[in-house]
């Protein structure tokens, strides 16, 4: 039996027309306080920077950057500048955003590590 070969060719996939498609914006569904955290807890967790800021970027359009920015007590274009990233951002600034988007951070334990010198947890305790 001979092995075949993946040829990108024959996935007609690949030949999709996307012309009437439009690009997604998740701005479109953070609508609410529980979309919004879920959001940006799951762009936290990739412990990428510039990930985080894109979700924060994308959580200021859904609630007005304006408005934003007015809560956060910062001028839209120096929000525009923290949310292109690039720069190292401080912390209280990133604060500043989340208290003005309606959200904190928060920590928890990761799943998969133990505090060190942790006893492992056993069943029926």
């Amino acid at each position: 039996m001979s092995k075949s070969k993946f040829k990108p060719e024959d996935m007609s996939i690949l030949d999709l027309d996307t012309s009437g498609t439009r690009v997604y914006e998740a701005s479109r569904f953070l609508d609410n306080p529980q979309a919004i955290s879920a959001y940006l807890a799951q762009s936290m967790k990739s412990q990428d920077p510039h990930i985080l800021m894109k979700a924060l970027a994308e959580v200021a359009k859904a609630q007005g950057v304006n408005k934003v920015a007015e809560a956060a007590g910062v001028n839209r274009e120096s929000l525009y500048k923290t949310l292109k990233g690039g720069s190292k951002t401080r912390y209280e600034t990133i604060q500043k955003l989340m208290v003005a988007l309606g959200v904190e951070l928060t920590v928890q334990p990761i799943a998969s590590k133990q505090a060190p010198g942790a006893k492992p947890a056993t069943a029926g305790q």
